[in-house]
C-alpha cells in the first residue's frame, strides 16, 4: 500500500469522522462521544489556520489523517507541536502512519519547529512502534492521567527533535504564510 499524502478538504470530514470514531470506545482517544460533523470541521479549520492538517488517499479513499498542534499555548512554547494521527483499522500497519508523521515533519519544519511530540496512551503497542521507528524517545509518563471505560489509564509522552535550536531561533512561521513553492519543491505532499 502506498497512496499520498495531502492537505484535507472540507469534503473529508464524514470520512475523517468514521476513521475517529473506530477509536471513541476504546482509550487511545480520550473523547467519549463522536463530534458533529459541524464541530469536526470547526477543528479542522481553528487547526489549519495555522498547523498542517493532512491526509492519506490510497485509491481515492481517505485511510488515515493527522495533525498538528501547538504543543502549550505560552509564547516560550512555540518552537514545540504536538502531533496526532489516526489510521483506519483496515490500514494499520500499511504505513500510512509514517507517511503522515513524516510529512507533518518535514512541513514543521518549514515552519521552523523545533521539536515534536505525540502523546499515547498505554497499552497501544502499534503507536508505540510508530514513535520508535519514527526517532522518537520516551519523555516521560503521565500516570493516571484519564478515566475512561471503567478504569484509570497512563499515558506516555514521546519528543523529537526535528531543527537545530541555536542561540536566537527564528520566530515560528504559520502554514499559511510558509512559502508554497517551498511546499511544493519539497516533494512533502504527493
Amino acid at each position: 500500500m502506498s497512496g499520498y499524502i495531502r492537505f484535507v478538504r472540507p469534503e473529508d470530514v464524514r470520512r475523517l469522522l468514521e476513521i475517529y470514531n473506530q477509536s471513541i470506545d476504546t482509550p487511545i482517544t480520550f473523547e467519549v462521544e463522536l463530534p458533529s460533523a459541524d464541530d469536526f470541521l470547526q477543528r479542522i479549520k481553528n487547526i489549519s489556520r495555522d498547523y498542517p492538517y493532512i491526509v492519506w488517499e490510497m485509491d481515492g479513499r481517505v485511510m488515515g489523517y493527522a495533525y498538528a498542534h501547538r504543543y502549550k499555548e505560552r509564547s516560550a512554547y512555540q518552537w514545540g507541536a504536538e502531533l496526532s494521527v489516526y489510521i483506519d483499522s483496515g490500514a494499520v500497519g500499511h504505513g500510512g502512519g509514517r507517511k503522515l508523521y513524516g510529512a507533518l515533519i518535514e512541513l514543521l519544519r518549514l515552519q521552523n519547529v523545533k521539536t515534536v511530540y505525540g502523546c499515547v496512551t498505554a497499552g497501544n503497542p502499534a503507536s508505540d512502534g510508530l514513535h520508535y521507528a519514527m526517532g522518537f524517545h520516551l519523555a516521560g509518563t503521565f500516570k493516571k492521567a484519564g478515566f475512561k471505560n471503567d478504569r484509570w489509564h497512563d499515558v506516555y509522552w514521546y519528543e523529537k527533535s526535528i531543527g537545530a535550536y541555536g542561540d536566537v531561533p527564528e520566530p515560528f512561521i504559520s502554514l499559511r504564510d510558509v512559502d508554497a513553492e517551498k511546499i511544493i519543491a519539497s516533494g512533502i505532499l504527493g
